[in-house]
């Protein structure tokens, strides 16, 4: 329930803080004394449309905190975690309004969005009046609220089940149906793209491989010639090596005749014929390192260019080839086996739509002996509202072609305020008058299937008064049993059977005015019922009925 609501500075309101009990609560006050801004102000911390408008004259920004009061398995706290919100406690709504226009909303201390503050909302709080248009008045919500009273949930919840398979068969069946005939209209190419690729059989990493075979064989293929030159000059017929090592042997051989004398040559020369076989040596095995057969390099190259024109021509990285083939040779095996395939899908399909309509069907019975029941619910409900010679309806439209996820009916409240007079929506059908008693009556039935924790009943009361006003009286103190109610009322009856009375009045002189709002103990409620009666001045016979409403309402209670 609502156990706080804090307002700052939002029009009149400069500083309003309220503490809310179960039960019935109604608030009155003169008129103009500020209570539909109250009302504005709730209607604001629970997503509604935010103005610039509501911030109070002179005031950078307002501000409005709902707290409530939730058992811990509301469903309130389910949806916040969903949306990563702390659930623990008290639930607290904080909407910021400023004064340029820009709003900013809070759950629970944490910044959030106002769609989600309006879900959180709508699921805390109902407001009904006159002229409201977000509750039952609300035509898409009438199935669900049927349901609610038929005790439905088990059908809906198979009717629900049943949808999502069918979809999700159909879904399935229809992607299939598409692969399918995609893979029929690409068969030859890609029969054809198969052949090319199995034959060509790209491996993973190929490319890179045959990339640096390729340019090393190019390397020693451009300093072959000088490996060549090296050789046939140090081991060639042109080379000097024989003669130099002629050379040395004949010196050595006359060394011995000239001791010391040739041995300044002897030594260098030797030295040098060694460094030049060293050298040779080291010919030979470049030689045979840069060896390399032209032919491998012409095939490395032929097989590199091969996998690059066919990934140009497939629109792939040549490290992909390998999976494109794979998934064509898949496609190649889908067409084979698709018929088959798709057969099935078709048939699963069939039969999970043969299931949804079976459920839906029976939930349509559901819904239509309960539509009796409820319409008979409310029916009780209207002579006691003055609204005797008028008829409720159950509106229910049944399209077997229209499946959705919750049936095949589309569900409507219609009613018709007097006899001969055509039936039809209630809203468009009922005056402000009727639409607030037709919609008490409907929450008066509906009040333990569904209802929200709090709702707000906004001057439902207007242009009626004697015995209706106390047979509304008496359905709102009825559904305060259950649930939590606030009543903004002109009723004296009405106000005269809540548990807790709060008064709306201005303060304030002609330079600043504010609204505030007080708890009444008996003496001033007394008084203030008393005002309700007799209007400007107060009479003691005023004073004598109100004691006698509230001794009443009392012993009723």
């Amino acid at each position: 329930m609502l156990s706080h609501l804090s307002i700052r500075d939002i029009v009149l309101i400069e500083r309003l803080d309220m503490d809310f009990s179960s039960g019935l609560s109604v608030l009155t006050g003169e008129t103009g004394a500020g209570k539909s801004i109250l009302l504005d102000s709730l209607s604001l911390a629970l997503g509604g449309r935010g103005d610039a408008s509501l911030v109070r004259h002179g005031a950078g920004q307002g501000q409005v905190i709902a707290v409530f009061d939730l058992p811990a398995v509301h469903p309130v706290r389910a949806l916040l975690a969903d949306n990563a919100i702390d659930d623990e406690g008290d639930v607290i709504l904080r909407r910021v309004q400023s004064a340029d226009g820009r709003t900013r909303v809070f759950i629970n201390d944490q910044p959030s969005s106002v769609a989600l503050m309006r879900q959180v909302g709508r699921t805390l709080v109902e407001i009904h009046g006159q002229h409201d248009e977000r509750a039952l008045v609300d035509a898409a919500i009438h199935r669900d609220l049927l349901d609610a009273f038929g005790g439905h949930g088990e059908a809906v919840a198979r009717v629900r089940l049943a949808w999502r398979d069918w979809r999700h068969s159909e879904q399935e069946f229809v992607r299939h149906k598409a692969r399918v005939e995609a893979a029929a209209r690409e068969a030859d190419f890609l029969r054809a793209s198969v052949e090319e690729l199995s034959k060509l059989d790209p491996r993973p990493d190929e490319e890179a491989a045959l990339a640096e075979e390729r340019a090393s064989m190019m390397r020693a293929e451009k300093i072959a010639s000088d490996i060549a030159d090296a050789q046939e000059i140090l081991s060639g017929q042109s080379s000097a090596v024989p003669q130099l090592s002629s050379l040395l042997r004949r010196l050595q051989r006359k060394a011995q005749d000239a001791p010391g004398l040739l041995d300044v040559i002897i030594e260098p020369l030797d030295a040098a014929l060694l460094q030049l076989d060293a050298a040779q040596s080291g010919v030979d095995e470049a030689i045979r390192a840069a060896e390399f057969d032209p032919r491998r390099l012409e095939e490395a190259e032929e097989r590199l260019f091969a996998l690059r024109a066919a990934a140009r021509k497939h629109n792939v990285q040549v490290d992909d080839l390998a999976d494109l083939c794979a998934r064509m040779v898949g496609d190649l095996d889908e067409l084979d086996a698709g018929e088959e395939r798709l057969a099935v899908l078709q048939a699963q399909a069939a039969a999970a739509i043969k299931a949804y309509d079976a459920a839906a069907e029976e939930l349509s019975a559901m819904r239509r002996q309960t539509a009796d029941g409820l319409s008979a619910a409310v029916m009780a409900e209207l002579p006691a509202l003055k609204l005797e010679r008028a008829a409720f309806i159950v509106e229910i439209a049944t399209e077997a072609d229209d499946r959705g996820e919750d049936g095949i009916d589309r569900v409507e409240f219609w009613v018709r305020t007097n006899p001969g007079t055509r039936a039809g929506p209630m809203m468009k059908v009922a005056s402000g008058g009727e639409l607030s008693r037709f919609l008490l009556a409907l929450k008066v039935v509906l009040a333990d299937r569904g209802s929200a924790p709090t709702l707000v009943f906004d001057e439902i009361d207007t242009g009626v008064g004697g015995a209706v006003a106390d047979a509304i009286g008496q359905r709102l103190a009825r559904l305060a049993e259950g649930i939590q109610v606030l009543s903004v009322t002109h009723a004296p009856q009405v106000a005269a059977r809540a548990g807790t009375h709060y008064l709306i009045a201005k303060s304030g002189g002609n330079d600043r005015v504010s609204t505030g709002v007080s708890v009444m103990d008996d003496g001033a409620r007394q008084e203030e019922i008393a005002r309700m009666l007799a209007g400007a001045t107060v009479t003691d016979e005023a004073r004598a009925a109100a004691q006698r409403l509230l001794q009443g309402s009392a012993a009723a209670s």
